[in-house]
């Protein structure tokens, strides 16, 4: 009869050891998950800091050949503004929405403009803000994957009881904002 008890006390104690094992895998799988969506977060704002340290030059420049075209200089300086006092991703999401859409008006410009394409500081600025666009791109893909792991793991049975015990919610996507997903009409 002891040699039962004890087998029977050596199986529990393997179960509760591999309960044990496994609720702190889905815990720390559940954290890590969260923290990959963060950090590709903070990559998509690195790349969007870099794009608004780099247009009040842009502006600058564009400027001295656009003066009468305030407006645009507004909506960019709203844009910048909005995006820095946005208290979410979701607001930040939609400032840099606004701010991409002021920057095609400024880069409209330079069609109007025949010496500001032939401008030296100009054409380096747009090579600079076309190598954020791009990098831009990427980490906003990077950050969407993050969410999609996130989100389609705590959608699961299991990863919903990890997401609750930790406290981690859903995130959102960057999302492009219907306006810009329109095909832009050229006129000649």
């Amino acid at each position: 009869m002891n040699k039962n008890l004890l087998v029977v006390l050596g199986v529990v104690a393997l179960a509760v050891v591999i309960g044990v094992g496994w609720v702190i895998s889905g815990y720390n799988r559940v954290v890590a998950m969260d923290e990959n969506v963060k950090t590709a977060w903070a990559q998509v704002e690195n790349q969007l800091k870099r794009r608004y340290d780099l247009i009040p030059n842009l502006v600058e420049t564009v400027k001295g050949y656009a003066a009468h075209e305030k407006g645009i200089f507004e909506n960019i300086a709203n844009a910048r503004t909005k995006y820095f006092q946005a208290p979410d991703v979701k607001g930040k999401i939609e400032a840099s929405g606004d701010l991409e859409r002021a920057l095609s008006r400024l880069l409209m410009l330079r069609e109007t403009y025949p010496q500001l394409k032939a401008n030296e500081s100009f054409l380096k600025l747009m090579d600079s803000l076309e190598g954020t666009e791009n990098r831009i791109s990427v980490e906003r893909k990077r950050y969407n994957d993050a969410v999609r792991t996130l989100n389609t793991y705590i959608r699961t049975v299991f990863g919903a009881f990890f997401a609750g015990l930790t406290g981690v919610t859903k995130a959102e996507y960057y999302q492009i904002p219907e306006a810009e997903k329109a095909a832009p009409k050229v006129k000649f």
